[in-house]
């Protein structure tokens, strides 16, 4: 009896690595050490019902921390989040339907616009510098451009 309760006090400490594996999470946020304190809580459910020596609680949870953190991977892909802005990170994205100047004129096809105060390459139709075209798509730094 006296095992089994000095092994259910070790449990507590599983449970306390938890919730501050659950803290950083919530001060460093990245969806990964939520998934690594929820492999200690399972530590801690095992150790409080099963006498593990201290390597054995070691293994288990650095066991349970992969096989957690690979199903939360596997959670998020196929249910990503939603975002408010799609294109938060993706600049030239940001830029489809703005109108804008043609900073060296479009000719052959190629030249480049002034977004800003900064210019990128354009492709489209020849257009004069100085004329005002719309941004219709977006190829990596290259703006496929319109008349506006």
């Amino acid at each position: 009896m006296t095992e089994w309760l000095g092994n259910l006090a070790d449990h507590w400490w599983w449970v306390g690595a938890g919730a501050l594996l659950g803290i950083l999470e919530i001060l460093l946020p990245g969806i990964f050490l939520i998934w690594v304190a929820v492999a200690a809580w399972i530590t801690a459910l095992l150790v409080a019902f099963v006498p593990l020596s201290l390597a054995l609680q070691l293994v288990v949870f650095v066991l349970l921390a992969f096989v957690t953190v690979y199903v939360g991977r596997q959670y998020y892909a196929r249910n990503p989040v939603e975002s408010a802005d799609p294109n938060l990170n993706a600049r030239a994205a940001r830029l489809i339907g703005q109108v804008v100047t043609v900073e060296s004129a479009i000719e052959n096809g190629k030249g480049r616009v002034r977004v800003g105060d900064g210019v990128w390459n354009a492709s489209g139709p020849d257009a004069p510098s100085g004329a005002r075209v719309r941004i219709v798509a977006a190829d990596g730094t290259l703006l496929r451009v319109e008349p506006a």
